[in-house]
């Protein structure tokens, strides 16, 4: 018989539906990534995917905090040998970050050296930012820091001006408490001493390009401390440059960068050559700030209205803790008229020819606040009044109302207790 006929041939297939084509995507399985940090695939599917990783860069979390704490601790130095930052407590706080697997866990460690890559975007370009803040122990053996979330809230905006990621502030905050428990031992108790924080951020990237940094070290280091000047509470005396600026308008000024106090050493070491102890720096005739400190005059102004002036927050002035604490004080006792607003050093030498300069103070973490009694101008010196050539009242009330807030003789909500 014949052979059968062939068979016939398949029909064409039939273009895909929208819907069709859908439902055949999601049957399709996605691809497994590697696991680690440096996956390769380029899926779209998911937002970690698409950067080049298998999860998403991990949170910053103070509860996978990791304590490792000496064997060997350190011989505490006498209150009366404590310089500022002289010596330090027997651990530290670091939490690494990089750009793909996000923060690492936070440790609290023995003191001690860190190994950098020489070309590490802050040793190069000086990609660096800190704070500084203090803790103290109260009568009841309490530790106490002053206003803490006001630091917090700085380094973010420090940090974001150095193109570095922001932490959550109540998270880094939790986990500063917990070095400041295990160094407890280390604060000085006596008036006019404290443990002085030093939270800081580096860039840690290997590379000599001018980037953005793909990887940091957030780190908190702690130093028992005296009083800021060796003369104590005592009024200082200024050296004006009015050839030299501090910072300027559309800079950096207004932000904590270390990159903002080296330049000031040479001027500050050139002024205490000539007998004073701090720069006060202007802005062309601006008057702006006084070495490391925010500026303040209590006078008579030119309407005959007492006023307490210091300089407005344009940019090129660091927004202090003790000085916004000092405006508030100020607003909340009234009698006398709280100003941010320019003021020039003409018009400060009228006022003191016209005697209505009734007295002038730094303020800063460091020192809290600083009575001035005089500066050097243009080859002149210049009185400023300085009540017992000590402080002016104001200087002293509000010295001795953020003294007691913060350890706690005066109770606010400025003074948080670090529960142990």
């Amino acid at each position: 018989p014949p052979p059968p006929p062939p068979p016939p041939p398949p029909p064409p297939p039939r273009a895909l539906t929208g819907s069709m084509s859908f439902a055949l995507s999601l049957a399709r399985p996605l691809p497994l990534p590697r696991v680690g940090a440096h996956a390769t695939t380029t899926s779209t599917t998911t937002p970690s995917l698409r950067r080049g990783y298998a999860t998403a860069p991990a949170p910053f979390d103070a509860k996978s905090l990791v304590k490792t704490l000496t064997t060997t601790p350190k011989e505490k130095l006498p209150n009366e040998k404590l310089t500022f930052g002289g010596s330090f407590t027997d651990h530290w706080l670091s939490i690494k970050w990089n750009e793909k697997t996000g923060w690492a866990a936070p440790e609290i460690a023995p003191y001690g050296n860190i190994s950098l890559d020489p070309s590490a975007l802050c040793l190069q370009y000086a990609l660096e930012c800190f704070e500084g803040m203090k803790a103290y122990v109260d009568k009841d053996n309490n530790i106490r820091l002053f206003r803490p979330e006001k630091n917090m809230a700085r380094m973010n905006s420090s940090m974001k001006r150095l193109a570095m990621p922001n932490f959550p502030a109540e998270e880094f905050l939790e986990t500063i408490k917990e070095l400041v428990k295990v160094d407890k031992s280390f604060i000085p108790r006596e008036e006019g001493y404290s443990l002085y924080l030093r939270p800081t951020a580096i860039a840690t990237t290997p590379i000599l390009g001018v980037n953005p940094p793909s990887d940091i070290l957030l780190y908190v280091i702690a130093s028992p401390v005296g009083p800021y000047y060796p003369t104590g509470f005592k009024p200082v005396s200024l050296y004006a440059d009015d050839k030299n600026v501090r910072a300027f308008p559309g800079g950096a000024g207004g932000y904590k960068l270390g990159s903002n106090y080296g330049p000031t050493i040479l001027h500050a070491r050139n002024a205490s050559k000539k007998g004073y102890q701090q720069v006060l720096w202007l802005l062309d005739d601006k008057i702006t700030e006084v070495g490391t400190m925010n500026l303040f005059c209590l006078w008579i102004n030119k309407d005959g209205v007492k006023e307490l002036i210091t300089a407005p927050l344009d940019g090129t002035i660091l927004p202090g803790v003790t000085r916004q604490s000092i405006l508030e004080l100020a607003k909340g006792w009234g009698g006398v008229k709280v100003s941010e607003k320019d003021w020039t050093m003409p018009e400060l030498l009228a006022a003191l020819d016209q005697n209505r300069v009734i007295e002038m103070f730094g303020s800063g973490t460091a020192a809290t606040v600083s009575p001035i009694n005089g500066f050097e101008y243009k080859g002149e010196y210049y009185d400023v009044p300085c009540k017992d050539d000590v402080a002016g009242e104001l200087t002293h009330r509000l010295s001795d109302e953020i003294s007691a807030i913060q350890v706690g003789r005066i109770e606010s909500p400025w003074s948080v207790v670090v529960e142990e």
